[in-house]
């Protein structure tokens, strides 16, 4: 398993324009960017061992931070 971090503009190169303008324009958009950035750093830090958490957190920590993208890339999509 990779531990690299799963940063929006690496998911997601071809939108790393539009990221940024809905990041600064659209208010729900930004929430959803910070939540989706919280919720990745403690998913890799929890990974690396920086912050260990047991395997059920982990897991859903992984699950709020797929939905968050799945929200954020339907926004990108539009």
């Amino acid at each position: 398993m990779s531990h690299t971090p799963h940063e929006l503009h690496e998911e997601f190169p071809e939108h790393a324009d539009r990221i940024h303008a809905l990041k600064t324009s659209d208010a729900h958009f930004g929430k959803l960017f910070d939540e989706y950035h919280e919720v990745n750093r403690a998913v890799h830090r929890a990974e690396t061992d920086i912050e260990p958490t047991d395997d059920v957190n982990l897991e859903n920590m992984r699950k709020q931070r797929m939905v968050l993208k799945d929200q954020i890339y339907a926004l990108l999509s539009t």
